[in-house]
């Protein structure tokens, strides 16, 4: 429920700023600017919030470019060229390069960037750990 809730005022951000620069700046780059934007948020708030890291680090922050970089700045805009063949609508399908890649991030989140701790799984969550 909160990675759902960080990423709609994620994509807010991304959105909002991708419909006010891809006229000027081309797809590319009003993706690369809107979604960089939108990835410092999601980074702060995700790892603090969503994934409760006690504090975000070097390796948190290196692990999170690394795979959000790759979703956002290489998955995100092929989608939105291979979905622009089939609908003819840049905002919707800039959306659903953003569902695609609310999926791939979750996973990497969770997988790569704050992995759960073995050893506390099947542990009841005491808020008083965290």
């Amino acid at each position: 429920m909160r990675f759902g809730g960080v990423g709609v005022i994620n994509t807010a951000i991304d959105t909002g700023l991708f419909v006010l620069l891809h006229d000027r700046l081309g797809i590319l780059l009003a993706n690369l600017a809107s979604t960089s934007a939108g990835m410092t948020f999601s980074f702060i708030v995700n790892g603090l919030f969503t994934f409760r890291a006690e504090k975000l680090t070097v390796r948190h922050a290196a692990t999170f470019l690394a795979t959000t970089g790759l979703t956002m700045w290489a998955v995100q805009p092929v989608a939105i060229h291979l979905l622009l063949g089939v609908i003819d609508q840049v905002l919707v399908a800039k959306l659903v390069s953003i569902a695609i890649c609310f999926v791939l991030n979750f996973a990497a989140y969770r997988l790569v960037v704050w992995p759960v701790d073995s050893s506390a799984v099947g542990e009841p969550y005491d808020p008083e750990l965290t």
